[in-house]
């Protein structure tokens, strides 16, 4: 599997909880966070759930 990079360049204030929740599980949580992660089918339907919130690169 591929490793992907995602940055979070959103606030979840004023978001839905689930989105919370989703940012959090990916181990983000502030402005300009990143991590690397294996591309996965969960992790890509973890993005695809807070896409407005965070940058993906592939690495």
């Amino acid at each position: 599997m591929a490793k992907v990079k995602i940055t979070q360049i959103k606030s979840t204030i004023d978001r839905p909880k689930n989105q919370k929740l989703t940012v959090k599980a990916l181990g983000l949580g502030k402005i300009n966070k990143s991590v690397e992660v294996e591309n996965t089918p969960q992790i890509a339907g973890m993005i695809e759930k807070v896409k407005h919130l965070v940058t993906v690169n592939e690495i």
